[in-house]
């Protein structure tokens, strides 16, 4: 029970306690509330494979079957939560055996070390998220799952919407898995899934521990995707220590931010004109390195750097001018999880040893270097 203390009573006790995750790092999911997209600032897609709002990712074995989007549908999320992740299905698809439709979260070896997975230690976690959806016929039974890295152990597990167009909050709770290989490093960890459609290949039993590879669907679980218009939200998503789901473990927006640059960064235009994107010197008369130092130690090196696409979206402040890009910057060996080295091209005109900024181009609010550092 938490301990309250007041100049009145004393010592008291009141409501739930969970000595296990009531301290420090309750969620493990990280963005669980879906306030975070960095990537698409609430702009919908349909990439089969592809990162949602932050540290949600949408995968699927076949294009355009679907559209996911922050606040999708721009229904009234549950009570406490401002925002959720939807998916809308395109058509009414039948899922082959080799077909699989999810949002999943990996969660980084470091975080659930003290889960114990794979030891005679392992922990009892329970999952629990706020979900509605619309198009199917209900009551229906969906699936989700526990995975790890290489998905050689697998816990599948289902739940039930009882109604359309209703927010539901549902719990699983799992034991821990006593055996297998779970990663306590930076690399994958847990792996938590919430399936839109899937087929034989990637379904069984649900309930128990598997050691088949890619069975983490319940056979059974209503396809998401089978149905045109039909619709799948989630908001509120916990993992945490315990046999009991607790209140959700709402983090400053801060430190909610901070986690999820730990994974991705992306530094973008104001809109104004020249907006700045990272400092430096000309290195040549084509070109200029500039340093941008990442608020949080990223994960590993970054393993790609993103850009607009277009080499005219951004452009060298040099002396009293700026000098449109011929190619779209470009990061350097330097880079590490600390800072990345960019590298800025232009025809000519630049002075080298000269002090210079990378910058959008004029009044372009298109363009933004970004970072991936994901599991």
């Amino acid at each position: 029970m938490p301990v309250i203390i007041d100049g009145t009573n004393g010592i008291t006790q009141a409501g739930e306690f969970n000595s296990d995750s009531s301290f420090g790092f309750k969620n493990r999911i990280i963005n669980g509330a879906m306030v975070l997209d960095q990537r698409n600032a609430g702009a919908s897609g349909t990439g089969a494979n592809n990162y949602t709002v932050d540290r949600w990712a949408y995968f699927g074995t076949q294009a355009s079957k679907g559209t996911w989007q922050q606040n999708a549908g721009a229904v009234t999320p549950p009570t406490g939560f401002t925002n959720y992740l939807g998916f809308t299905s395109s058509s009414a698809y039948s899922v082959l055996s080799s077909d699989l439709f999810e949002f999943y979260q990996f969660i980084e070896g470091y975080n659930v070390a003290d889960l114990g997975f794979g030891t005679a230690n392992a922990k009892t976690v329970t999952v629990s998220f706020w979900v509605r959806s619309s198009g199917l016929s209900y009551p229906a039974t969906f699936g989700g799952g526990l995975t790890n890295d290489g998905s050689t152990r697998n816990y599948p597990f289902t739940y039930t919407i009882s109604s359309a167009n209703t927010w539901e909050q549902k719990s699983v709770t799992i034991a821990g898995d006593t055996t297998g290989t779970w990663l306590t490093t930076n690399g994958k960890g847990v792996g938590l899934i919430l399936n839109l459609g899937a087929g034989s290949d990637f379904s069984t039993t649900a309930n128990a521990w598997n050691g088949t590879a890619n069975k983490f669907s319940a056979t059974g679980a209503t396809s998401v995707v089978g149905t045109n218009g039909a619709t799948f939200y989630i908001t509120g998503v916990q993992l945490e220590v315990g046999s009991t789901a607790t209140s959700f473990d709402y983090r400053p927006y801060g430190t909610e931010l901070a986690l999820c640059q730990r994974y991705y960064y992306k530094v973008k235009a104001s809109g104004n004109s020249y907006s700045n994107l990272g400092t430096g010197f000309n290195t040549a008369t084509t070109t200029a390195n500039f340093m941008v130092f990442f608020p949080v130690t990223l994960r590993i090196r970054p393993t790609a750097l993103e850009t607009s696409g277009t080499a005219g979206d951004y452009a060298i402040a040099h002396t009293n001018t700026a000098t449109t890009c011929s190619v779209v910057p470009t990061y350097s060996a330097p880079t590490n999880e600390f800072q990345s080295l960019t590298t800025f091209t232009v025809s000519s005109g630049l002075t080298a040893g000269q002090g210079s900024r990378g910058c959008s181009d004029l009044n372009n609010a298109n363009a933004y270097l970004a970072w991936s550092a994901e599991l």
